[in-house]
């Protein structure tokens, strides 16, 4: 079982950046496939991006605009996201999976909201 800690969220103005943060406990991140998803008001939960070995994988709609990266050190996982919309307004929840598994570990989300 993995634990899982958002932190990063807030308030940002339309092209403006942020940096979540996810750290894990009871697992390594290396040793997972850890991923980034969100909901807004409304919707389905959807992917956002996930990392495995420094392989990171992007949603086409966040692509050149969110950098998903790791610290094996700190055993967290980042989501650097610049030039934000107003359509990335949403929780983003941080989740953790084994390969070739599903997701089976979330973070309890922390709320991302752009303005204009």
């Amino acid at each position: 079982q993995v634990q899982l800690v958002e932190s990063g969220g807030g308030l940002v103005q339309a092209g403006g950046s942020l940096r979540l943060s996810c750290a894990a406990s009871g697992r390594t991140v290396g040793s997972l496939t850890m991923g980034w998803y969100r909901q807004a008001p409304g919707k389905d939960r959807e992917f956002v991006a996930e990392i495995a070995w420094n392989v990171g994988k992007y949603n086409d709609d966040v692509k050149g605009r969110f950098a998903i990266s790791t610290d094996n050190v700190k055993n967290t996982v980042y989501l650097q996201m610049n030039s934000l919309k107003l359509e990335d307004t949403a929780v983003y929840y941080c989740a953790a999976r084994s390969v070739g598994r599903p997701v089976d570990n979330w973070g309890q989300g922390t709320q991302v909201t752009v303005s204009s």
